[in-house]
């Protein structure tokens, strides 16, 4: 009988790299899996060429997908109300994929004059430096933005509502100028999250047609996450081409995002619709005592009648993000109004908005707009996750300070 040879057995090194074992399928749980990859190994070489970076039937790196980044997209798709979705590093992300996948140099956009500010400055230097022109329309007139419009003009955006002063437009009318002209129409829909509106379907015709916009860009960040700890946006449509011409432009740029935030925003959307509708809840109190208050001019919260485009809220919308903003009267000056932000206890100082804490931020409209609608501070709030009636006490001894000399 002839001897066999004994196995070699590879040395640990090689052992751990390229271990036998593989856990069994059909593992199930609450949550998704947390797959990070840059590279995707491939069973031979027919698959490697057969595989499509563009399409979600398989892999090919880790930068185009990974079950989690995929399920997150479908997920976000869904919310949205689209079909298709890309995941960007941050809300400004997916705003500058959508200008850089649209615009060429000779093309022009049109932003609304209260859109998110480093937008706007996006705008400002890097599209003007390669030849793409933009100019800011008037958010609450939808005849103006159409007379605006021009051969050149490839892209409008609208936002609902406006950043800090909170004017929410008449979205139908504003796509239907745009679309008269052949404009597409992309939507910062972080507001509205997904929860307050359907962005594709903003009104159904009587032949059945439906009336949307093209894109919708979302900050990930606010409400998807809802932990004020991930930074990530996102970019949904329902059209095929288009959305093949943002992915091209995404491919390009490289823009992933890492498989860990996206399990965090994974972890925040079965609670979204729960937090959404506590924020507003408690938004909505908080600005109502707010518009009770002698030291105040106006208060800014769409949901609130004579809040700039209110009725323009009650026909579109069911909900209400938990933020508002706050216009002291012009007595108080900005020395004295800083001082009450500085006061406040519970509502922390910082940007962003969503998250479980309560944040404030003063701005000065005269930097921010070209014709500011009102004159004296405006102080913007985020509602967080805290009782409402703690909140209303933290502002109440805050407020003392106005009365001070020089807020001191």
């Amino acid at each position: 009988m002839t001897e066999r040879a004994p196995e070699s057995k590879p040395s640990i090194d090689t052992a751990l790299v390229h271990h036998p074992y593989r856990p069994p399928a059909g593992f199930a749980a609450p949550q998704p899996g947390v797959f990070k990859a840059s590279t995707v190994i491939f069973p031979n070489t027919a698959a490697m060429r057969a595989r499509d970076w563009k399409s979600k039937a398989g892999y090919t790196y880790g930068l185009h997908g990974t079950p989690t980044t995929f399920t997150l997209e479908e997920r976000i798709a869904t919310l949205e109300g689209g079909l298709h979705t890309l995941l960007v590093p941050s809300g400004l992300a997916a705003i500058a994929l959508t200008d850089m996948a649209l615009l060429a140099a000779g093309d022009e956009v049109l932003i609304p004059d209260n859109a998110y500010g480093p937008g706007k400055e996006l705008a400002r230097h890097e599209l003007a430096a390669w030849g793409i022109g933009h100019r800011h329309y008037d958010p609450t007139d939808a005849n103006a933005l159409a007379a605006m419009l021009t051969p050149a003009t490839k892209l409008v955006w609208v936002e609902a509502p406006g950043s800090v002063t909170m004017e929410f437009p008449d979205v139908p009318n504003l796509v239907r100028a745009a679309r008269s002209k052949g404009a597409l129409v992309a939507l910062d829909n972080t507001w509205g999250a997904g929860v307050a509106f359907d962005p594709f379907r903003l009104e159904a015709g009587t032949t059945g047609a439906v009336l949307g916009v093209d894109i919708s860009a979302h900050a990930l960040t606010k409400y998807p996450s809802g932990g004020g700890d991930v930074l990530m946006g996102s970019v949904t449509t329902r059209d095929p081409a288009l959305h093949l011409r943002l992915a091209a432009t995404h491919m390009r740029m490289g823009s992933g995002v890492a498989a860990n935030d996206a399990e965090a925003v994974l972890r925040g959307l079965p609670t979204l619709a729960l937090r959404y509708a506590a924020a507003d809840r408690a938004g909505r109190t908080l600005a109502q005592w707010w518009s009770q208050r002698p030291e105040v001019a106006q208060v800014l919260h769409p949901a609130l009648p004579g809040s700039p485009g209110h009725a323009h809220w009650q026909r579109l919308c069911t909900q209400s993000a938990g933020l508002f903003s706050v216009v002291f009267h012009e007595r108080y000056r900005a020395p004295q109004v800083d001082a009450f932000v500085d006061a406040l206890k519970l509502f922390k100082l910082g940007f962003s908005w969503a998250g479980p804490v309560s944040l404030v931020v003063p701005y000065d409209l005269a930097s921010m707009r070209k014709r500011p609608a009102w004159r004296g501070a405006l102080v913007r709030f985020s509602v967080g996750l805290e009782a409402v009636d703690d909140l209303i006490a933290d502002s109440t001894q805050a407020l003392a300070v106005l009365a001070a000399p020089n807020g001191s």
